[in-house]
């Protein structure tokens, strides 16, 4: 009821905010927007219950998020405790290592030492029967010294007047052993050990960002020959008849990669055995493929080559590589993010080269070059890998 004029609140009115009767709307709301009072509750009921669901909606969001936090903390819970696992195992075997190592060049002085004390033991051993025999002589000789036999004296004077032969012992010494040189040599195969141990672990743990790497046939140049399955390319003096897509290759001997590289890391091996002349690696998916181009970082190819028994990593300025042996094949590792390329030599478990702070700027994709076959001496196909994560 309307205390001012004792009638029904029928009405409301929306300037004011506040329900109403007709007289007020005569008297006091006559320029005002009134509404029938249930149309306005039926709109603000209506209001109210999207307000309820926007806020429902709100909480249903947090509380997914709230989930994918738990979630992310335990993944990242997970990942640690992998972490500590791999790191107690690697610091288990450094441990092991570096006693194993210890133990040697203990028992490598130690045997040193004996070889010392059993030469000592033998110029002793010398000396005494030396000694033994001295003694002897001056025995015989006080002997004779104190005999009146004359003619025994002089008969043996000439043989007994004489020292017994006997050995210089002047410059003779025990040579002391030196230390220096055992420890040495010992931590420089211990420090070879341990390059080769953290570089194969480094290896496994690339190894997990493995990617299923397909040859992209609308790349490749019209002399290069492809498997069916995407996965082998050779070269072949015939030129097939293609057409000249914008993304074919006109003048380098070179395809890509299907799978595009944009962000995270990827991993993936080929197969070089047997081949005179390679290039493998990563290039910007905007390179020109109508020309002939060098490859370079700066032109956006990172990669390494087979040039005739010489290896190389063309960055700024070309970087001879010195490998310890022929890798046989070769695994290609891209961090996006760190601007990160890295080569090994999967087989012996070493690192052929990294480019480091890269620049990419734009997509990444694999890149293959296998070389002319110069007359079949080079026509040993690359091929991609399955990645396996133990060799």
């Amino acid at each position: 009821m309307c205390m001012k004029h004792d009638k029904l609140l029928e009405l409301f009115c929306k300037d004011d905010q506040t329900c109403v009767c007709m007289l007020c709307t005569i008297l006091d709301h006559k320029a005002h927007e009134v509404v029938p009072l249930k149309e306005e509750y039926e709109e603000k009921k209506a209001e109210l219950e999207k307000t309820e669901t926007e806020i429902q909606q709100m909480i249903q969001k947090r509380r997914l998020k709230i989930q994918e936090i738990k979630q992310s903390v335990k993944l990242s819970k997970e990942n640690a405790d992998k972490e500590i696992a791999e790191d107690v195992q690697a610091f288990t075997k450094l441990k092991e290592s570096v006693e194993k190592y210890q133990a040697r060049v203990i028992t490598m002085i130690e045997e040193k030492q004996k070889r010392t004390e059993k030469q000592a033991e033998g110029f002793i051993k010398e000396l005494e029967q030396e000694i033994s025999e001295l003694k002897k002589r001056s025995s015989e000789l006080e002997k004779l010294s104190h005999s009146e036999d004359h003619f025994n004296l002089l008969q043996s004077f000439l043989s007994l007047n004489a020292a017994p032969p006997t050995k210089d012992w002047t410059d003779v010494k025990v040579c002391l052993p030196s230390y220096d040189g055992t420890v040495k040599t010992v931590v420089a195969q211990l420090v070879k050990r341990l390059k080769k141990m953290f570089t194969y672990g480094e290896l496994m743990w690339v190894k997990q960002y493995a990617l299923d790497v397909t040859l992209d046939p609308d790349t490749a140049h019209p002399k290069l020959i492809l498997s069916d399955d995407g996965k082998q390319v050779h070269h072949d003096d015939a030129e097939k008849n293609l057409p000249d897509k914008p993304e074919r290759f006109s003048r380098g001997l070179c395809v890509l990669g299907k799978q595009i590289v944009s962000s995270g890391k990827i991993y993936f091996e080929v197969q070089v055995k047997e081949k005179m002349r390679w290039d493998l690696g990563v290039a910007r998916e905007s390179i020109n493929r109508k020309e002939l181009f060098r490859i370079s970082c700066e032109n956006g190819y990172w990669t390494v080559s087979l040039r005739i028994e010489k290896y190389f990593a063309f960055a700024e300025t070309p970087v001879r590589l010195s490998l310890k042996s022929k890798p046989q094949k070769v695994g290609v590792f891209v961090d996006y993010d760190e601007g990160l390329v890295s080569f090994y030599d999967v087989n012996a478990s070493a690192l052929i080269y990294s480019y480091t702070g890269c620049s990419f700027n734009e997509k990444l994709l694999p890149f293959f070059c296998p070389g002319l076959n110069q007359g079949g001496n080079n026509s040993t196909p690359l091929i991609i890998s399955p990645v396996h994560h133990t060799e």
